[in-house]
């Protein structure tokens, strides 16, 4: 196994997980996300299984109180699971690796794309990029980390998201 992108856009799912249509807006694109995810995976030396989920306000807000202790929603969370191996190590066809989950909320995305990504496509791009950043390891705490992971998501957004240089409205202060 290489990469492998579990995508879901669980907004429009109650408890259950039975559908409760019709679809929320905005729309999400998962074969755009997941081919994303799986690219900046990839170009970072990863192997194994990510999850790519996209939820609404309310199940971000309780994913934000359980992993960070935060009462409301936040635009990306991310959960590394298994330590990242050494792309030069076999693990095995049998044996997959869990690198980690990464939950986008899209509303919220959508309440900050105009003062931060410049589009809401961008800004779901970053989002995608930046989860995936902080599965593997990169963190933005202090000064010298937060120019380091920006560089990383210029980078691969530039790379993958744009094929081309950055667009000029695009601002990632985050």
């Amino acid at each position: 196994m290489q990469v492998e992108v579990v995508a879901a856009d669980e907004r429009n799912l109650d408890a259950t997980g039975m559908s409760t249509a019709p679809p929320v807006d905005p729309p999400v694109d998962l074969d755009r996300w997941r081919a994303l995810a799986a690219a900046v995976v990839t170009d970072l030396g990863g192997r194994g299984e990510l999850t790519l989920t996209f939820v609404d306000r309310s199940a971000m807000a309780a994913l934000n109180s359980e992993w960070m202790g935060i009462d409301c929603p936040t635009d990306v969370l991310a959960a590394p699971l298994d330590a990242v191996v050494d792309p030069d190590t076999d693990v095995g066809p049998s044996v997959p690796q869990l690198l980690g989950d990464v939950v986008v909320c899209p509303a919220v995305a959508a309440d900050q794309f105009a003062d931060h990504a410049g589009t809401l496509v961008d800004e779901l791009a970053l989002l995608v990029v930046h989860g995936i950043l902080h599965v593997f390891g990169h963190d933005h705490v202090d000064p010298d980390e937060a120019t380091v992971m920006r560089g990383e998501e210029r980078r691969l957004l530039e790379r993958y998201h744009w094929h081309g240089p950055t667009p000029d409205g695009f601002r990632h202060e985050h």
